[in-house]
């Protein structure tokens, strides 16, 4: 267990290569709030952190990053795509875009539909070698016997596996790739906060007991305590005074 209070792209520059199992964080969205520091995030300052994200993970493991984009001008800004594209860049492979589906609204504008979701980009490093995925789908169909299974093909015609066949269809299911979270108990004492059980369900999904987890943007002290909840070991890094002490107060 480690807090540590400095500027994040400093601190990981002295960790040893392929150190980290798992990153689960959430930086900076665009200008979209203020943070109680010199407000110089941007795309330059984004690039030398993503490469030591690089540079810290571990083969095989995973970068949870959950980002939104600011509108200015009447446009979205398009720095979380530019951001995936850059991850892509540097060696990663965008092994999902999943969506965090929150239960309130920002104000709404009148000329766009209202905006309730975050995008939730999972990078990794080779093929992810730690996949726990949560079953709490239920299934329409749910005791029938499966009578046959099949792909589509590339001309579009249908072609039938014994893959399956035979089985019981489950009460559960993998869920899917979109996450919506209602009535959430969140992190306090900070204005971009997301739930706790977001936090967890992608520890629990990417990581083992005793794994190392960090977040290089610790904010609200979220990650690290459903973490410790969930016996990993975790690197947490905040450059804010005020929010590591938070954190620090929840820890003791």
């Amino acid at each position: 267990m480690k807090l540590i209070n400095w500027e994040c792209l400093e601190e990981m520059k002295k960790m040893e290569s392929e150190s980290i199992d798992l990153i689960v964080t959430s930086p900076p969205y665009d200008n979209l709030r203020t943070y109680n520091w010199t407000n110089d995030w941007n795309f330059e300052t984004f690039k030398p952190i993503a490469k030591e994200l690089s540079r810290v993970i571990k083969k095989g493991w995973v970068i949870v990053w959950i980002v939104w984009d600011s509108t200015i001008k009447w446009s979205e800004t398009g720095t979380s795509f530019k951001q995936a594209l850059y991850f892509k860049e540097i060696g990663f492979n965008l092994h999902d875009t999943m969506i965090y589906i929150k239960d309130q609204l920002a104000f709404p504008e009148k000329n766009r539909y209202y905006q309730a979701f975050e995008y939730m980009f999972i990078f990794s490093k080779w093929k992810p070698k730690t996949t726990n995925l949560i079953c709490d789908k239920k299934n329409k169909s749910f005791g029938r016997k499966v009578d046959k299974t099949g792909c589509r093909n590339k001309d579009g015609s249908l072609q039938f596996t014994k893959s399956g066949v035979g089985n019981n269809i489950k009460r559960f299911g993998v869920r899917w790739n979109y996450w919506l979270y209602y009535n959430q108990k969140r992190g306090v004492g900070h204005p971009a906060i997301f739930p706790e059980k977001l936090a967890e369900d992608h520890i629990l999904t990417w990581s083992n007991e005793w794994d190392i987890v960090s977040d290089p943007f610790m904010w609200s002290w979220t990650t690290w305590k459903m973490a410790l909840l969930n016996n990993r070991k975790f690197i947490w890094i905040e450059r804010v005074e005020e929010y590591f002490n938070i954190a620090k107060e929840r820890l003791t």
